[in-house]
């Protein structure tokens, strides 16, 4: 499989940049997402270990967090664990990223701590970018049907 982003298939961009928080201990990691995110027209902030993730979530508010399964401070496990106990309606779509615990029960672990996708190191640029774009759409349709539904009055 390829890394290289195919221009032509790049997915249709929605209306508003998503918030994102890039968390891995791998420098050329972090720089790369950043940059793909950022070139795509979303807002980036980005860690270098665990320790300071739920810090940031407290000024940034991401709409997703990108993290890596094993970094210094607290590693992607106990992050998606408690970003999923607190912020159970609202929480940040959670995808993890890993080039070393990749094996299938290690993925299903990783989706029974709480992430919503994981990328194998190194991530398909186009897949991350698919799941964002439908992740973006998906927050569209919420909003859109939220200022549909009114609330009816009782009477």
């Amino acid at each position: 499989m390829s890394n290289v982003i195919d221009l032509k298939s790049k997915p249709a961009r929605s209306s508003r940049p998503l918030r994102i928080l890039v968390a891995d201990d791998n420098p050329d990691t972090v720089l790369t997402l950043s940059a793909l995110l950022a070139d795509e027209g979303h807002e980036v902030r980005s860690l270098s270990d665990g320790s300071g993730v739920l810090q940031l979530l407290q000024s940034f508010d991401p709409d997703v967090c990108v993290l890596d399964i094993e970094m210094p401070g607290k590693d992607g496990y106990i992050l998606a664990r408690e970003l999923s106990d607190r912020r159970s309606e609202h929480r940040p779509l959670l995808v993890a990223i890993s080039g070393v615990w990749t094996r299938p029960s290690e993925r299903f672990l990783a989706l029974l701590a709480g992430f919503d996708h994981f990328f194998q190191k190194p991530a398909d640029p186009n897949e991350l970018l698919r799941v964002l774009e439908q992740f973006r759409q998906h927050q569209r349709a919420v909003a859109i049907n939220e200022r549909v539904h009114l609330p009816r009055s009782r009477g």
